[in-house]
């Protein structure tokens, strides 16, 4: 596998074939959900950095269980606007995560295919 960061392009398709092993090997959040929004795949740097378990997210609702503060217009509704109308998704936005934690100023990509069932939202924490 080539390294992936998080402006790879065409990412959504490459994080389809990695591994959970390589998933962990990333320098940025991956959370993985389905078209139920339950999540799928979560590694261990957004584990890490959001202080939640894997163990506690995969399965989970991500926009109403796991990131509620996700669940708006800039986010969620971006996923449900690409899958209505069937078109793909790859926007990076700058936004504040607040949930659990200090606010945290991030970079987020959100990444969707009609192709493949897996959505994503990337987590690009500033460096310090």
């Amino acid at each position: 596998m080539t390294t992936l960061s998080f402006s790879t392009a065409d990412l959504a398709a490459q994080l389809d074939q990695c591994t959970p092993e390589q998933l962990d090997q990333l320098d940025f959040g991956v959370i993985a959900f389905d078209a139920d929004t339950s999540v799928q795949r979560y590694n261990a740097f957004e584990s890490q950095a959001a202080g939640l378990s894997p163990q506690r997210v995969i399965g989970q609702p991500l926009f109403t269980n796991v990131a509620p503060c996700l669940n708006n217009f800039m986010v969620a509704q971006r996923f449900e606007d690409a899958m209505a109308e069937g078109s793909p998704l790859d926007d990076t936005i700058d936004y504040v995560l607040t949930l659990r934690m200090r606010p945290v100023k991030v970079a987020l990509r959100l990444l969707a295919s009609p192709a493949s069932s897996r959505r994503y939202v990337l987590v690009q924490r500033q460096a310090r």
